[in-house]
């Protein structure tokens, strides 16, 4: 829930962000019942914030008469406490309840839809508001200069807060509860989107609420009562994803300096007629709906860097020549994607070539790596790991839509073995910030610094022997 802090030597644990403590209701209780206590014993207690806590005598009054006051107190508490507890639970119940009915949460959908439910569970787009190291970054930034827009990040996290600006706190804390039931990027969220107007910077999606009326790619769909359906083009388009994918609204700022996509819509894929779905959503054969019949239809899982699609992201060719004492290993990295690898949101987003030489019994002899991604700096020139504190990019080393890049590594000759390894290694590189947010993203985690978060993702990787007198 939140930190101890020690007041008078009495331990109250406090709510870590918003600096109150997490049982006043609970207190309010304990503080009438301690005061009937004393007060029967014919002691009292005097507090002072900060204090410690004292007894003294109490004035000469008969028993009877404090225990009706302390009674009197303690139902006073009882009452007030609840009524305010009420209220804000009856606040927030009522604005879940209003969300969800404009955007109906996903377990309605999986009554029908079981195969794309499980899919989409599996998903990162299912996880978007519960991360830990979403919620760790969603505290810093509220916490920061700029954190007085409580529905920045939840423009693509949980896009539906644009229909409910003034429920931006409801999203807040359902984020941070650490299980929300609210969803972030669920059925509604896409499905209720019939247009994205791409003049707008992020290009903004254009949802269509009020109705029973769900978007998708199908011409073919089956009539039912939950909802009707229509076939929308926009779904078998990039400009669908778009809204999120291309740039981060908290970094608007950077412009295209900080473009997440890069020229996408320049490249060979592109060209050849290929979308995001092509990839993201790959067609396979299956049931749209329970206990309809088998068609082709569209993945949910959304692969990427989770999911094997991240191997068909690209290619290394290794050279290694040896002369003499110094050897020479030259890697060509070819980016198969037609976007930016990585897309730098969040901004530690990187992506790393690892070479490792390997001697006499495998032992490590030598190392190097080259990091693809953006380091960006703050209004005061500092380093930051965070793009809603960007206020520049310093430095640029993203592998550009299906770029080739070549890496040059050069090495003392390993001795006292004829032959040695060369392993070649790209991955995604974990996260990376200040120690007090890794610390945070760690504790937010119930696998702690086992969260894969914390775990490089291997994207593609070489080894090979070569002989020393080669």
């Amino acid at each position: 829930m939140g930190n101890n802090a020690f007041k008078g030597g009495v331990s109250v644990r406090q709510e870590s962000c918003y600096g109150r403590t997490a049982h006043t209701k609970c207190g309010l209780y304990l503080l009438a019942s301690s005061l009937a206590a004393a007060l029967v014993g014919g002691m009292c207690v005097v507090a002072r914030w900060g204090g410690r806590v004292r007894m003294k005598a109490f004035l000469n009054i008969p028993r009877a008469i404090l225990i009706r006051c302390v009674a009197v107190v303690t139902i006073g508490a009882a009452v007030l406490s609840d009524g305010a507890v009420t209220s804000v639970l009856a606040q927030t119940a009522a604005g879940q309840s209003l969300v969800e009915k404009t955007f109906p949460h996903s377990n309605k959908c999986k009554r029908c839809h079981e195969r794309v439910y499980e899919e989409w569970e599996t998903s990162p787009l299912a996880k978007s508001i519960h991360s830990p190291a979403f919620r760790a970054s969603l505290d810093v930034y509220l916490n920061s200069a700029g954190g007085k827009d409580k529905t920045l990040c939840f423009r693509c996290h949980a896009p539906h807060v644009r229909e409910f600006p003034d429920h931006a706190q409801l999203f807040v804390d359902q984020a941070k509860a650490g299980d929300p039931s609210l969803d972030g990027v669920a059925c509604s969220q896409c499905h209720l989107i019939k247009h994205v107007d791409r003049a707008k910077h992020p290009p903004e999606p254009k949802y269509e609420i009020g109705g029973k009326t769900l978007y998708g790619p199908y011409q073919d769909f089956v009539q039912n009562l939950a909802h009707q359906s229509m076939e929308l083009s926009l779904f078998q388009k990039s400009d669908l994803c778009l809204n999120c994918h291309q740039s981060v609204p908290s970094a608007v700022n950077l412009g295209k300096s900080n473009d997440l996509l890069g020229n996408w819509d320049q490249s060979r894929a592109i060209k050849s007629g290929k979308e995001c779905q092509t990839c993201h959503m790959p067609q396979q054969v299956g049931e749209s709906a329970n206990g309809e019949k088998k068609r082709r239809i569209a993945n949910h899982s959304f692969p990427g860097r989770i999911g094997k699609l991240r191997q068909e992201a690209a290619k290394l060719d290794v050279q290694t020549k040896v002369d003499g004492d110094k050897t020479t290993v030259m890697v060509k990295v070819q980016s198969l994607v037609p976007h930016n690898l990585p897309a730098t949101h969040p901004a530690w987003a990187a992506v790393a070539l690892n070479l490792d030489i390997k001697g006499k019994n495998l032992r490590t002899v030598f190392s190097d790596k080259r990091v693809y991604g953006r380091t960006y700096l703050d209004a005061q020139g500092q380093k930051t790991p965070f793009d809603f504190e960007a206020a520049k990019v310093v430095e640029d080393t993203v592998l550009k839509p299906e770029e080739t890049r070549e890496e040059t590594f050069t090495f003392p000759t390993p001795k006292d073995t004829k032959t040695f390894d060369v392993e070649v290694a790209l991955h995604y590189a974990p996260l990376n910030g200040p120690a007090s947010f890794l610390q945070r993203v760690e504790a937010e985690s119930s696998q702690g610094s086992q969260d894969p978060v914390f775990q490089p993702i291997e994207i593609v990787k070489r080894t090979e022997n070569i002989p020393v007198g080669k």
